[in-house]
């Protein structure tokens, strides 16, 4: 097995890990109280919110997105420092999205903004904004909400799209071509639409919710969470995953993957589980390597770094560390 280091985060059986990954190729742990777990030379904790409610990574991979239940959008640097992007009080800012360029998205309940360089583009939605996604060239974003996707155009007046499928709509994601929108449902299915002709794909089967979903390098495959193995699907080829079967990937018994995360380079997903534990698959042959044995808590959150040498998880139990797989 490859080394294992945990980071001690005070928190106990009480904490909740929130986002584990990298920034400047530093670790670094977000937890819901709104504090953040910073590995650089040294370990740094760092008070960010009143409440962490979303965290996302930029983009360039040097600053960590946070927003909470301050009403605040703050920017955590690699070297520990913190700037505040946004602030507005007594709103809960509970979705962050990054984009190129240094772009944020945020939203509270049907309302939302966009910071990209000079620009502050806010949007608007009929229904509450579950999720945002940037797509690929950043001209658009995506919102899910109830009843289907929206997307937005940034620096123009284009009218907004809407791309609807009846139920609620927890989250979305670009495939990295853009050629493809994927939302995660509140029922236990995800839904897509191809966006040359708005055709629909339905992805269902799952026994849980689906709440973490991972596109591979080069986008060829969507990995995602509940079931007990990574559901991961076929995006090769003009109709994506349609009429094709997905494959089932880590399979243990009736554990739960939780979270998954695709290599950076390498066909191969990164899959935690509901009893900690986190093994590595390889897409075209499903070997797999185990990574971590089983721990206090479901993993609540799995990146790798850039390099995909190192990666992080953190647990529901407040958890948290980084397996080096050069050890």
């Amino acid at each position: 097995m490859p080394s294992i280091a945990l980071l001690d985060t005070g928190d106990g059986e009480t904490g909740h890990v929130e986002y584990a990954g990298f920034i400047g190729g530093n670790p670094v742990f977000a937890m819901v109280d709104g504090t953040a777990h910073l590995l650089a030379g040294r370990h740094r904790e760092i008070t960010l919110h009143d409440g962490l409610l979303a965290a996302a990574r930029s983009w360039d991979g040097n600053l960590l997105l946070t927003s909470g239940e301050d009403g605040r959008v703050c920017a955590l640097g690699s070297d520990g420092g913190v700037v505040e992007r946004n602030a507005s009080p007594g709103k809960w800012i509970d979705r962050i999205a990054a984009g190129p360029s240094g772009a944020i998205a945020f939203s509270w309940g049907k309302k939302g903004m966009v910071l990209a360089g000079q620009t502050q583009k806010p949007f608007e939605s009929e229904r509450t904004i579950e999720g945002i996604a940037f797509a690929p060239k950043g001209m658009r974003i995506a919102l899910a909400r109830y009843n289907g996707v929206e997307l937005v155009w940034i620096n123009t007046s284009n009218p907004s799209q809407f791309l609807e499928w009846k139920g609620a709509h927890t989250g979305v994601s670009f495939s990295p071509d853009g050629k493809y929108v994927v939302s995660t449902m509140q029922e236990n299915a995800l839904h897509g639409w191809r966006l040359s002709d708005s055709k629909h794909m339905r992805m269902t089967g799952y026994p849980a919710k689906v709440k973490s979903i991972s596109w591979s390098a080069k986008g060829k495959w969507l990995a995602t969470s509940g079931a007990p193995a990574a559901i991961t699907w076929p995006f090769s080829g003009k109709d994506g995953p349609m009429g094709k079967a997905p494959k089932e990937l880590g399979a243990i018994g009736r554990i739960l993957a939780t979270q998954v995360a695709c290599h950076p380079e390498e066909d191969v997903v990164a899959i935690g589980y509901e009893n900690g534990m986190v093994i590595a698959v390889r897409i075209e042959d499903d070997k797999e390597a185990l990574l971590r044995r089983e721990g206090a808590g479901a993993i609540s959150s799995l990146n790798w770094d850039d390099a995909g040498k190192r990666l992080a998880f953190g647990t529901e139990a407040g958890e948290a560390g980084v397996i080096d797989l050069t050890q």
